[in-house]
């Protein structure tokens, strides 16, 4: 599997209804793609009743099945709108290392993303096992879902999760974790 994530950085007088009634209109398009496991339509206040976050983001998240899915999508229609919409934006991809999808997706209402800078000389096997530990126990807490997964040409390492409530340890703020709001899952 291959996940997968562009983020549009939005002026903070952007009207945010416009990112929710893209979400709103274009987000069942996407249900059934071949080879998605899923997309969170996710986005991000910089002003909100709820939470801020330092930017209006809109910053869909993909997990693939196949790269062949990745491709698909890339070079089709919707990445052509939505390049051509808000900018032509950096994809970034990360081999997953594990990735538990509960049977409720479409109940998530908030996402969280933590990128963490992998050390040169690092033991790549025991950060993989902490990796995948700490997602068996994000659904254990509550996770919807929770993906672990690896660039090693950034050296980088992704952990996402959705919720339907946040957890108190998972309020934004905390630490270097990003926080959104899911406006639609698609599924196969």
């Amino acid at each position: 599997m291959i996940a997968m994530q562009y983020s549009f950085i939005l002026p903070a007088d952007y009207d945010m209804t416009v990112i929710d009634r893209r979400i709103r209109d274009k987000g069942p398009l996407l249900d059934g793609f071949p080879e998605l496991r899923f997309k969170a339509y996710l986005s991000a206040r910089k002003h909100d009743d709820g939470f801020t976050s330092s930017d209006n983001l809109y910053a869909p998240f993909y997990l693939w099945d196949q790269p062949e899915g990745l491709d698909a999508f890339l070079t089709g229609p919707g990445f052509v709108a939505v390049s051509r919409d808000f900018g032509w934006p950096r994809v970034r991809t990360w081999v997953t290392w594990h990735a538990e999808l509960g049977a409720v997706l479409r109940e998530a209402r908030f996402a969280t993303r933590e990128i963490i800078q992998i050390l040169p000389h690092s033991d790549l096997a025991s950060l993989r096992a902490d990796a995948v530990a700490d997602a068996q126990m994000a659904v254990r807490c509550g996770a919807l879902a929770a993906v672990a997964a690896s660039d090693p040409t950034g050296w980088t390492l992704v952990k996402f999760r959705l919720w339907h409530l946040l957890p108190e340890g998972q309020r934004p703020g905390s630490r270097d974790i990003q926080t959104y709001k899911v406006g639609h899952i698609s599924l196969p």
